[in-house]
């Protein structure tokens, strides 16, 4: 992601803006894998954070739900912070969920998954677009599916403008 201010970063801090549970909440942003000493190397920099967000700035690879190497290096990385009690968001894309939900890390309750679906000129779709949250395949890992008005998705509360990512400080 090219992103103004963030050329060669691997680390920033800032408010969390998304609409997640974190929101609002101090934040030590992490771009990529990076060690556990570098992590909490720029916590101790950065004062009172109580979130970390991985896989920032989009960082986060599309995995296969067998490469298991690459998952591990994700799942070492984020562990020791939930068992330390922080808030830790990983972003994802939405074609890596069947990874994430065999990590092990959606089973700690200060977990959030960030599952990230890309829709490119939603504003132009018509009133009747809906989304529908579906499985692999019928009745195989899901009770059912579930239909949404994309419209009423983009409901003001839920809204974050890209302004507001412009306030984070490299470090």
């Amino acid at each position: 992601m090219e992103r103004e201010g963030h050329d060669n970063v691997s680390f920033f801090t800032g408010i969390e803006v998304e609409h997640t549970p974190a929101y609002g909440k101090k934040t030590l942003f992490v771009v990529g894998v990076q060690t556990i000493e570098d992590i909490a190397l720029n916590l101790s920099r950065a004062d009172s954070i109580e979130h970390i967000y991985f896989g920032a700035n989009q960082s986060f690879p599309n995995l296969d739900v067998n490469d298991y190497t690459a998952w591990t290096h994700w799942q070492n990385m984020i562990m020791p912070f939930l068992d330390k009690g922080y808030f830790c968001t990983l972003d994802i894309d939405v074609s890596c969920v069947e990874g994430l939900a065999e990590s092990g890390l959606c089973e700690h309750n200060t977990f959030i998954p960030m599952l990230s679906v890309k829709m490119p000129y939603i504003r132009l779709l018509n009133y009747n677009a809906t989304l529908k949250i579906d499985d692999v395949d019928f009745d195989s890992t899901n009770p059912g599916v579930w239909c949404h008005s994309v419209h009423s998705l983009m409901d003001r509360s839920t809204f974050t403008d890209w302004t507001q990512y412009t306030k984070d400080l490299p470090l």
